[in-house]
């Protein structure tokens, strides 16, 4: 199907005008965009247990309990951990601060010629200025936030809105598919679901199989850093399992955050080491094992890519680019496929190339 030149202009103007709008109302789509990622991500469960002979609103039912107390679980566990964690390095400032002074400076200065005066006394003074500046702007934002009903309707929205769209999404995501197709003009309607189900592919498999090597990788960091005694275990692991979504990034900042600590704490060179050697076989279990098994070879979303899309997108539209960064990339990528397969298709491609056979060119 060929458009006329009015239609592409019209089209043009539709996706210009739905920028627009999508810019406008991105504050109010944001718990609709969330519950959207949780619904895409729950709906192949849902499909598995429709084939085990259940019914759609109790394979639907399932699911979401097992979302929200999965979620529920992960407040409960994490958010305490995490403030242990904190009280953990405060506690180990002082001694930081001292080990700092009494061998990193030196070798600084020796070998380097760089001097640094670093006065405990006078750090300790700055940070407890700052921290009661922080504590007045906490306490500033607390009573502005009990002042504005608008800004607390909002989160309370925001938190009561997300699992029912959530839950609804769920239960009619294949009618939902199938009422858009069904819209479709029907000249187009075959390359439009193919373009789709290649997007979705490569979604899927992105988000999905990410997500879980991701938290593998957070689970074999925290492990193993607890068994070689480091007390920020918790923390770093979960740190280095979150940016493990770039290659080799999660083993850079968890070997470079694990290993101060490791000096800091021990202060030789074995726990350093075996530091070095839980990341060495996370990596590689990641690269043999995991990533093959859950992720798959054929995504096309370049880690460069994958970060400036939610870079770009968080610019653009603040949290609601971020969320949509990840879906518009996925869509990016296989129309940029399908174009570059276009023109290779093309008699310009053809000309191209018989043209640079020619002798003399």
């Amino acid at each position: 199907m060929t458009l006329t030149d009015s239609q592409k202009w019209l089209v043009l103007a539709l996706v210009i005008a739905g920028g627009v709008l999508l810019y406008l109302l991105a504050p109010v789509l944001t718990p609709f965009v969330v519950s959207a990622l949780l619904a895409y991500l729950g709906d192949p469960l849902v499909d598995r247990l429709e084939r085990r002979r259940l019914s759609r609103t109790v394979s639907v039912v399932i699911v979401f309990i097992t979302m929200f107390f999965a979620g529920l679980l992960a407040l409960v566990v994490f958010v305490p951990a995490l403030e242990n964690q904190i009280s953990v390095l405060i506690g180990k400032l002082p001694t930081a601060l001292a080990w700092a002074q009494e061998r990193l400076l030196p070798v600084l200065a020796s070998r380097f010629g760089i001097e640094i005066d670093l006065d405990p006394a006078q750090i300790k003074e700055h940070l407890s200025a700052h921290w009661q500046e922080l504590s007045k702007v906490a306490r500033g934002l607390v009573l502005q936030l009990g002042r504005s009903g608008q800004a607390l309707l909002g989160w309370l929205s925001f938190v009561l809105l997300v699992p029912v769209v959530t839950f609804y999404l769920l239960r009619d995501w294949d009618h939902l598919v199938a009422q858009v197709r069904e819209l479709l003009p029907r000249p187009v309607e075959p390359r439009v679901t193919a373009l789709a189900g290649e997007i979705d592919a490569v979604l899927a498999e992105f988000l999905r199989g990410q997500l879980t090597v991701m938290a593998a990788l957070a689970l074999m960091y925290i492990v193993g850093l607890w068994a070689v005694g480091l007390e920020l275990a918790f923390s770093i692991g979960l740190i280095a399992g979150l940016v493990s979504f770039v290659p080799y990034l999660g083993v850079i900042v968890g070997v470079v955050l694990a290993g101060l600590a490791a000096l800091l704490q021990f202060q030789d060179v074995w726990h350093l080491v075996a530091v070095v050697a839980v990341f060495g076989i996370g990596q590689m279990l990641e690269g043999m094992v995991l990533s093959p098994l859950l992720v798959g070879d054929r995504i096309g979303l370049h880690p460069v890519a994958v970060i400036f899309a939610v870079m770009a997108g968080g610019q653009l539209f603040g949290f609601f680019g971020v969320l949509l960064a990840l879906p518009v990339a996925a869509a990016i990528v296989v129309l940029l496929r399908h174009s570059r397969d276009e023109y290779k298709r093309s008699d310009l491609y053809g000309t191209a190339a018989s043209d640079e056979s020619l002798p003399g060119l």
